[in-house]
């Protein structure tokens, strides 16, 4: 295991940037091309919209369920070995997929085994890439999160003509071939252990976020276990002890709530993308073409954005920028349902992809400056785990809709206020924020909080309070002369 003071920013981080590419290509390029199974399901199996989306759904919301168990076995066991075990698993239920004989034979071969192995790979693989960078981290993630367009433009194409040529059957069992590739990916993410991430047992106990009652029993432990002596020298990791607590801190909080608004309305398009575009006239080819389209343009939003917000004039207004391009997605949902034609299509494929990959590639970003790196790995599978029920709820919301209304307007729409509503709640507490913050200054800019020790023979007396600085010349001048006495 490679031990580093600092995040190295470099080196075998690229090998680590490469490895979570080969991971969003294998798990969410996979995930959306399963769209282009959607009709192909519908005809086969002969049910309506919503039944056949709960695939769709079930396969992301074990993604995103199981994230935090993702989290676990790479921060318990090894990174490596959650990303194999999770390919292992994605791959037989690709596999198992092809010999389906019902729609619930699919929730939970392509659902929900597929989902679970997905997820044991994909919040690991980006939490690595937090750890090896700290300067470069928005690009870093950018490149490494482009694997998701990259994978998307390459494979729409390539599933539908495997599906006219082998029939649906043999696209997932080559697909499930596939993705046994992220066994590969796994091998490449090598452990690194950072400054930050682990504490000897002296600094531990001097930390203030340790409770006292905490470090009288560390004490007590190294007076009577002879192991825990040998510790000096050796990491003794906080994660353990307070390995959830940003859940109560006010900022991820927000960003929580935000997230669950986010999930909810950009999941359905993935899904009825296609299905829409074919009930306009537009040709199967065409359909996946406008897939390749968004997930090309997803490239180029997850490298331009990361590049720029790592620049020194954008690095401080991240926050703004994911706002901003949620905000942006949410515009071109309300605006589709007016895009009746192929040419029309293509505009929105090129902007609704390119703020897509822009705050994909800002949400490990912006989690790592609200928790730190340390807590990455845990706050990741967390953020992850929100998008598991709007995931599972949204597609057969839409598919509901459709089927009751006859169109698709009412569940675009819902989608764009959905994702304006998140970003507007980002706006509005970072607002409330510089409010307080505004306010609070008047009252703490004349005064310090100031502490003040003394001793009176071995006692020691700790008296903590707001005073100006006559209060401290006089307390020194008593302090001198009590010292004389």
């Amino acid at each position: 295991r490679a031990r580093h003071s600092g995040p190295p920013d470099g080196g075998w981080g690229w090998m680590i940037v490469a490895g979570c590419f080969l991971v969003t290509i294998c798990t969410r390029a996979v995930t959306r091309c399963i769209s282009i199974f959607f009709v192909e399901f519908q005809t086969y199996f002969g049910q309506d919209y919503a039944r056949t989306a709960w695939i769709h759904s079930i396969v992301d919301c074990a993604t995103m369920l199981c994230a935090p168990l993702g989290s676990l076995i790479s921060n318990h066991v090894s990174c490596q070995v959650g990303i194999m075990l999770g390919g292992l698993l994605a791959s037989t239920g690709l596999i198992l997929s092809s010999f389906a004989t019902s729609l619930e034979h699919l929730y939970l071969s392509l659902g929900v085994l597929t989902g679970v192995g997905f997820a044991l790979c994909y919040s690991p693989a980006i939490a690595m890439v937090g750890k090896y960078f700290n300067k470069r981290k928005a690009l870093a993630y950018g490149i490494a999160m482009s694997g998701s367009g990259i994978g998307t433009f390459i494979l729409a194409p390539v599933v539908q003509l495997l599906i006219e040529q082998f029939s649906w059957r043999g696209a997932l069992l080559i697909l499930g071939g596939f993705v046994l590739n992220l066994c590969v990916c796994g091998a490449l993410m090598r452990p690194i252990s950072l400054k930050e991430d682990c504490k000897t047992a002296p600094e531990f106990l001097e930390q203030n976020y340790v409770p006292e009652t905490e470090k009288q029993d560390l004490k007590q432990m190294s007076m009577c276990s002879p192991l825990i002596k040998l510790w000096p020298h050796e990491c003794l990791c906080y994660c353990s002890w307070k390995e959830y607590d940003f859940l109560l801190m006010p900022g991820f909080m927000v960003l929580a709530v935000s997230i669950l608004f986010m999930a909810y309305g950009c999941s359905p398009l993935f899904v009825y993308l296609v299905p829409y575009a074919l009930s306009v006239g537009v040709s199967h080819h065409q359909a996946a073409f406008l897939m390749s389209i968004l997930g090309v343009i997803d490239i180029i939003g997850n490298i331009t954005f990361g590049w720029l917000t790592d620049r020194r004039c954008l690095k401080k207004h991240r926050y703004f920028c994911y706002l901003f391009a949620v905000g942006m997605d949410g515009l071109c949902c309300l605006f589709l349902p007016v895009l009746q034609s192929f040419p029309l299509l293509v505009p929105f494929s090129f902007t609704f992809g390119y703020f897509d990959g822009a705050y994909v590639t800002l949400i490990p970003v912006m989690t790592a400056d609200v928790v730190g790196t340390s807590l990455l790995s845990s706050a990741l599978g967390v953020v992850y785990f929100l998008h598991a029920i709007p995931y599972l709820v949204s597609p057969p919301v839409a598919g509901w809709l459709v089927d009751t209304t006859g169109s698709y307007t009412a569940s675009f729409l819902l989608c764009g206020f959905s994702m304006i509503f998140s970003s507007a709640l980002l706006c509005f507490a970072r607002l409330a924020k510089k409010i307080k913050r505004t306010h609070l200054q008047p009252l703490t800019g004349n005064t310090a909080l100031k502490q003040h020790i003394w001793t009176n023979g071995a006692i020691a007396y700790s008296v903590t309070a707001e005073l100006d600085q006559r209060d401290v010349e006089v307390l020194a001048v008593d302090t001198n002369s009590y010292s004389n006495r």
